[in-house]
C-alpha cells in the first residue's frame, strides 16, 4: 500500500485527516505533519525522513501538501526528486483524500497521483455554475 504524508502549513492537515478518517475510517501507513511558525525548511525536511522511516510500506510515498510552491512542498519536493518511487500533489483537500483512501491498495503510484489531482479539482464547484438559478425564485 502507498503511503501517505499529509503536510500543511499549521494545523490544517491534522484537521483534514482526522475528518477523512470520520468518514472513511483510520488509515494505515498514513502520517500528518504540521509546518510551524519559526520552523526551517531543513526542519521540515528532517520531519519528511522521519515519517517515511515510520511508514510501515515505504516503497511508494505520497506527498500531499497544501500549497504548491510554499515550504511543505518545497521540502517534499527535495526528498521526492531523489526517489523515483516518490511524488508530490499540492493542493490537498477532503475529497482528494477520500478518493486516495478508496484507490490506493490497488493504484500505484503514477495512477494515484491522478487519481489525487482529479478528484481535487474536480470537487470544486460553483453553486450558481452549477444550477441555473434565478435569484429571488424559491429553491
Amino acid at each position: 500500500m502507498i503511503g501517505l504524508i499529509v503536510c500543511t502549513h499549521g494545523k490544517f492537515s491534522e484537521e483534514l485527516v482526522r475528518a477523512s478518517e470520520m468518514m472513511f475510517g483510520a488509515q494505515e501507513n498514513l502520517r500528518y505533519l504540521t509546518f510551524e511558525p519559526g520552523e526551517s525548511a531543513e526542519n521540515l525536511v528532517e520531519k519528511y525522513k522521519a515519517s517515511i522511516a515510520s511508514l510501515t510500506e515505504k516503497e511508494e510515498v505520497l506527498f500531499l501538501v497544501d500549497l504548491f510552491g510554499g515550504s511543505p512542498y518545497n521540502a517534499a519536493s527535495r526528498i521526492a526528486v531523489e526517489n523515483q518511487n516518490m511524488d508530490v500533489v499540492s493542493g490537498v483537500n477532503l475529497p482528494m483524500l477520500l478518493e486516495i483512501y478508496g484507490s490506493r491498495s490497488c493504484s500505484g503510484l503514477a495512477e494515484l497521483v491522478d487519481i489525487a489531482v482529479g478528484a481535487g479539482s474536480s470537487a470544486i464547484k460553483s453553486f450558481k455554475a452549477n444550477y441555473e438559478i434565478n435569484v429571488g425564485e424559491d429553491l
